[in-house]
């Protein structure tokens, strides 16, 4: 059996918020890659519920953790129809995140 890993690493400031998140892939080679927000959710078989890890640097812009909510929706959106081919739940998820956008984007219209 192939075995694949991928590490996270986190530096924290004095007050335990996220300043860098790094990380790497046994299957994508040595090279450390750098991330400003990490959403990780895993399904846990014994407790059969979610577990959640985001996290975020400080210097991370609000419209781009937008940005990052709305692609992690797509995101999922996909995941459903490949694992599932539910296309209604697919098709709702990419309609909230079509409504989402162009709500981001009224707000930046807005705000300059």
């Amino acid at each position: 059996m192939k075995k694949s890993e991928i590490y996270f690493s986190i530096a924290l400031d004095d007050q335990k918020v996220p300043e860098a998140i790094s990380w790497r892939a046994t299957d994508a080679g040595e090279k450390i890659h750098f991330a400003k927000a990490i959403n990780i959710s895993l399904w846990d078989r014994d407790e059969a519920g979610t577990m959640k890890i985001d996290l975020w640097t400080k210097d991370m812009p609000v419209d781009e953790m937008k940005y990052f909510c709305i692609d992690s929706i797509g995101a999922m959106a996909q995941s459903i129809m490949t694992a599932t081919n539910d296309q209604v739940m697919a098709q709702k998820m990419r309609a909230l995140c079509e409504d989402l956008m162009k709500h981001v984007e009224e707000q930046n219209s807005k705000q300059g």
